[in-house]
């Protein structure tokens, strides 16, 4: 899955959008994506000007992007009232900086799927070297409680 076609199916774009390729995807199983890491990135401003480190929450961010894929396989008709958010970030370990000229291989594998909740096991690699795991929960909301007005 290229850039365009992922563009189809999830909703962030850049600066912010962190999933670039799509190598592997089961719907509602796991996915393999990529995202190369550029100095180019706004983040990199402050974080830090002297030794660029992409921030940990990002790479939460990549993870849960490519979780989403799994989420909402293609073809499946979307529920436009739903929205997925992530619930909980369980035992992340964040064991090597990721810095500009990376390749992040980021792998997530669904341990649990219900009505109520999505679970996946996450990796995000440079070549054979983990970077980043951990575990992610997701479940969907309805929208209209997330903008409802609250005057």
């Amino acid at each position: 899955m290229n850039i365009i076609e992922i563009n189809r199916r999830i909703k962030q774009r850049p600066p912010f959008q962190m999933i670039e390729r799509v190598i592997e995807l089961e719907p509602n199983v796991s996915a393999k994506g990529i995202k190369n890491v550029s100095i180019n990135e706004p983040y990199f401003i402050g974080h830090f000007p002297d030794a660029p480190i992409m921030p940990g929450v990002l790479l939460i961010e990549c993870a849960a992007q490519l979780c989403s894929l799994v989420i909402a396989p293609e073809g499946a008709a979307e529920d436009e009232s739903k929205l997925y958010v992530l619930l909980r970030v369980k035992d992340f370990k964040f064991l090597k900086p990721v810095i500009p000229g990376d390749t992040l291989e980021i792998s997530v594998s669904c341990v649990l799927m219900s009505e109520a909740a999505c679970e996946f096991d996450t990796k995000i690699s440079v070549g054979s070297d983990v970077r980043a795991k951990g575990r992610m929960l997701f479940t969907a909301v309805d929208k209209s409680l997330v903008y409802e007005n609250e005057d």
